[in-house]
């Protein structure tokens, strides 16, 4: 073992802690002393003749080398603890070296040092390098360390990231008083200085059948403490490498603890191994391990996540035959995937077998809520309503407040507003507390169904109460007066929001732009971008498309050039719908070079123009009695195009070809419209 050590660590100066839980697992102690009629007089007669003589004088005392003699080598280790200071242990020890014959001596010798090192640990504040200076002595000496010594190093070692001293000192110790602590009290160094692979190693050393320092449930604690945590600065240990560990530790008849087992499958399914999780959780069971319900819980919200209600349902199965206990969040993790997935009525099953069934497990008000908003998700609102009448009926929990804003929402999303608005009324009534997302939940519906003024109205009476409005509150009213057109209003409303220190989010800001270009206030929209940029935020293509297109009402064509540009320099390319805008300002201007010039750099760029795009150019054309080119525009979009006219292109083209005396044509093209289904 110590040539192997030396291998795998001959490596630079690295530093670690020692875990935590560490410091509650016992130290080896030493033995009792034995009985001694003499052991009692001769410490105290030995200390009072070291104290009153000058250590000089030590070898010239004819009492003191015949009392050490008579010491065994741990009342050796009870005198020098009894001594001062660490530097009196160490002229006791140097004594007994020059005046006790040697190898009798060394016993004593390594007991006396481990009293050293132990009056040095309380002494100084920098102890892990007055301890090292005195390891390197006690080696040029060649004193054995003693097992406790050993440990109370390598503990301080650890705590002060030495771990390379740490390697020293398990070297130095004699191999056949390694123990199970130390070992682990290496494993862990090497963890947290991210000496993965060199761990293992040594891991390996331990599970070895031979081994005279098995792992120990420790040793379990050490390695997946380290190996489970999140950002740690060693090597990502993958999942098969954890799978294998699990599996040696039980065939050491050491199965890790519920605990354990349930971050390690947690870390299987979050990385997309249910099945190895899977796996391992049933090699376990068939191990005889003691599988617990928070494992399957686990398991069941990874499987949950990969929608495998079949293997859900088969894990409940086995939990009941092998006799662990399901839960309230062993349902709560069922109902709830089932819920998300729109599989309203098995999670109604799996309700009615919790309570009824061989379980008899009484529901929370979670799980309560999840059906309820389950059933509110699929527009089963009233079932919904009548599961919370039964929970308020036959359960110990009564409704809160998320199991009102459930319902409040179903019936607003339904469009029964007045509905929503009883629950209100009724949630107030039962002395349930409101909470902003009710007030967003009722204004949201409202606005939605057209009812913009009562929201205003609801909107002001929940702040006289002192509810405090969020982002989402302004955005629903800000959103929905801008839809009205009701300009002042929305900036009213963003104004205050500014006032109460909140911050408008993209969707504020790209309403507002919106609905200020279609009102043709450009210079308040322009305002509004700089606001939304200096906020962090960037336009998309829609609302780019929404200035573009309130410029080119607005005949500023300059502005229109320099929303395209910074457009660019955002790194957004038009789409279809900014170059049909800027197409039809060209062609309403009866510019027909600059509409076309924008309809090849159109193709250029990708894009295929569509019936708007032609509409727009053959609208133009007939506008200025130039029939001809707007025939030839379509005559392109139906051939080489193969874009199919609507019936406005045709009306169009008809009655200018009417107007223009070329009623023929006109007919043939009304004949034409009728055979493709216009």
């Amino acid at each position: 073992m110590r040539l192997l050590l030396r291998h795998h660590f001959a490596k630079p100066h690295t530093r670690t802690t020692v875990l935590r839980r560490l410091s509650a697992e016992p130290h080896p102690s030493p033995p009792p002393l034995p009985p001694s009629s003499t052991t009692s007089s001769t410490i105290p007669q030995i200390l009072s003749l070291i104290q009153n003589t000058d250590p000089n004088d030590w070898p010239t005392n004819p009492e003191l080398p015949t009392l050490l003699s008579s010491l065994s080598p741990l009342s050796h280790l009870k005198l020098a603890r009894q001594l001062p200071t660490s530097q009196n242990a160490l002229q006791l020890f140097h004594h007994v070296k020059s005046t006790v014959p040697q190898p009798d001596a060394t016993s004593s010798l390594s007991f006396i040092f481990q009293a050293v090192f132990e009056h040095a640990l309380r002494e100084h504040s920098d102890s892990a390098s007055k301890l090292y200076e005195l390891f390197v002595l006690s080696k040029d000496e060649k004193i054995p360390v003693t097992i406790n010594a050993a440990t109370l190093l390598i503990k301080r070692f650890g705590q002060a990231r030495m771990v390379q001293e740490f390697v020293q000192v398990f070297d130095a110790l004699d191999p056949d008083l390694r123990n199970t602590h130390v070992v682990n009290l290496l494993i862990d160094a090497l963890l947290k200085s991210g000496r993965i692979d060199d761990a293992l190693k040594l891991l390996d050393e331990m599970l070895k059948s031979d081994t005279g320092y098995p792992p120990n449930n420790n040793t379990v604690d050490i390695v997946f403490t380290a190996l489970l945590k999140r950002g740690w600065g060693g090597r990502c240990v993958n999942e098969e490498e954890i799978y294998k560990l699990v599996l040696n530790f039980s065939e050491h008849g050491i199965v890790v603890n519920s605990f354990w087992l349930t971050q390690i499958i947690t870390k299987f399914c979050r990385s997309g191994q249910c099945d190895k999780a899977w796996d391992l959780l049933h090699e376990l069971t068939s191990l005889g391990g003691d599988v617990e319900t928070a494992s399957c819980n686990a398991l069941l919200t990874g499987l949950g996540r990969e929608h495998n209600f079949v293997k859900m349902n088969l894990l409940m199965e086995e939990m009941k035959e092998k006799g662990i206990p399901p839960n309230v969040v062993t349902f709560g993790i069922l109902i709830n995937h089932l819920c998300k997935f729109y599989r309203v009525d098995q999670a109604l099953e799996a309700f009615e077998k919790m309570k009824d069934g061989d379980f008899r497990i009484e529901p929370d008000v979670v799980l309560y809520n999840t059906l309820i908003d389950g059933l509110c998700k699929v527009g089963r609102q009233e079932e919904g309503l009548k599961l919370m009448e039964r929970m308020r009926l036959e359960s110990k929990c009564k409704p809160n407040t998320i199991t009102y804003n459930c319902l409040i929402d179903g019936f607003c999303k339904a469009g029964e507003i007045e509905r929503g608005h009883e629950l209100f009324e009724l949630m107030n009534k039962d002395g349930v507390e409101s909470n902003v997302v009710t007030l967003n939940t009722l204004l949201d519906g409202m606005c939605r169904h057209g009812r913009v003024s009562r929201a205003v109205e609801l909107f002001s009476e929940m702040q006289e109460k002192g509810l405090k409005a969020n982002v989402i509150t302004y955005t629903i009213l800000i959103t929905s007066f801008c839809s009205a057109n009701n300009i002042s209003k929305a900036i009213k409303l963003f104004d205050e929001m500014l006032e109460c220190g909140l911050s408008p989010d993209a969707l504020v800001y790209n309403s507002l732009i919106s609905g200020l270009s279609q009102a043709g206030r450009m210079d308040d929209a322009s305002i509004i971008v700089s606001k939304m940029k200096e906020a962090g935020f960037y336009l998309d293509v829609l609302s780019y498309n929404i200035l573009i297109s309130g410029f080119c009402r607005k005949n500023k064509m300059d502005k229109v050039s320099e929303t395209l540009k910074d457009m660019e320099h955002a790194g957004l390319k038009p789409d279809r719908v900014t170059y049909n805008t800027v197409i039809s300002y060209f062609c309403s201007k009866g510019d027909f070079a600059h509409a076309h010039r924008a309809m090849k750099k159109m193709i250029s760029d990708g894009l295929v123009p569509n019936v708007v795009t032609y509409g727009a150019l053959i609208h133009a054309y007939c506008v200025v009695g130039k029939i001809e080119d707007a025939m030839k525009i379509f005559r392109d979009m139906s051939s080489s195009s193969k874009v199919s006219p609507n019936t406005v292109i045709y009306n169009m083209l008809i009655d200018s070809l009417c107007k223009n005396g070329k009623e023929e044509v006109a007919l043939s093209l009304m004949d034409d419209m009728k055979d493709r289904g216009g």
